[in-house]
């Protein structure tokens, strides 16, 4: 009896270290089912794009499906708000922007969650540069001519942006406060209208992103004067920066970065880490994205990006509190 007691308590140890093991096997096997993939955009943009462009490469690296999930409006508050409130379990994420990550926390009065600490950062992505470009008969060649043309008449030149409050707008602030000009602001309701008047002649300059640019710069219809970034654009290297000519710290881009909402485990955000950091660099995505004009990150760590949006946001206090513009 001692014995066959003896025997059964050894069986018994080894089912209890067996389950215990397919538990935990279990418990830490992720992804296991369909991961959203929240665009706080509508669809068809640039920002949706190159979530399709992800998601169809993080879909091939984990095995299970990534699903872009649009929830606009509020200028991406309303899905950045979705994914801060969802459950922490890494299957709820967002491919966010410089927008809901940083500028909108003192752009908008009624803000209902904090880039800095409503979520967990995974990964960034890279950055679309700004550029300045301006009508083609406006008298300038460089920055520092356009500065010392605002200078001899000021408050005459304008420059147009996509709506109060936008990165496009907040650029034209950031040069005036570096530069000492008076830059005049123009909003339109979109990219696509300010550019279609400054095509036409009706206002004299915008600073908009290089890739929306791009082809209007290489066929003379538009003249640019710099990249808003501290470094070149690898799209279109000939063109100098606006730091480089004299506005030391200039540098406005719309960055990407993908965050989970707080409190997901630590080795999940890991897991979507390592799988982001392969897809970009897959042949494939780096094409699509170079094509686009996007700028690889220079550190793909999650601290890094928590770092840089706690950096981000507080810039973009400074620039908004000197444009006045605030949103409900």
């Amino acid at each position: 009896m001692k014995k066959r007691s003896m025997l059964l308590a050894l069986v018994a140890a080894g089912v209890a270290q067996w389950l215990g093991a397919s538990a935990a096997s279990a418990a830490e096997k992720f992804p296991d089912r369909p991961i959203m993939f929240t665009v706080p955009f509508p669809p068809g943009g640039p920002t949706d794009a190159m979530a399709r462009i992800l998601a169809t490469a993080m879909t091939q690296e984990l095995g299970q499906s990534v699903i872009v999930d649009n929830k606009a409006g509020a200028g991406g508050n309303i899905g950045a708000e979705y994914v801060a409130r969802a459950k922490p379990d890494g299957y709820t994420i967002m491919f966010g922007t410089s927008g809901p990550l940083a500028i909108n926390q003192s752009l908008y009065k009624a803000i209902k969650y904090d880039p800095r600490t409503s979520f967990a950062p995974i990964i960034y992505v890279g950055y679309l540069p700004n550029i300045l470009v301006v009508k083609p008969d406006l008298p300038v060649k460089n920055v520092q001519e356009l500065i010392a043309l605002d200078k001899a008449q000021p408050g005459k030149l304008n420059f147009a942006s996509s709506g109060n409050g936008a990165s496009s707008h907040l650029a034209g602030v950031m040069f005036n406060g570096i530069a000492g000009t008076h830059l005049q602001h123009i909003p339109y309701k979109g990219t696509g209208p300010a550019l279609n008047d400054l095509l036409a002649g009706q206002v004299d300059m915008t600073f908009t992103d290089i890739l929306t640019a791009m082809p209007y710069i290489k066929t003379g219809k538009v003249k640019a004067l710099g990249v808003a970034t501290a470094k070149k654009s690898s799209a279109m290297p000939e063109i100098p920066t606006v730091a480089e000519q004299g506005l030391k710290g200039y540098d406005v881009s719309v960055f990407f970065g993908v965050v989970a909402p707080k409190g997901t485990p630590q080795d999940r955000i890991q897991i979507l880490n390592q799988a982001f950091s392969k897809a970009l660099d897959s042949d494939a995505v780096k094409k699509a994205f170079a094509a686009q004009g996007l700028e690889a990150s220079p550190d793909r760590s999650p601290a890094y990006l928590a770092s840089f949006i706690k950096t981000e946001v507080d810039k973009w206090k400074t620039v908004v509190q000197q444009s006045g513009v605030t949103l409900d």
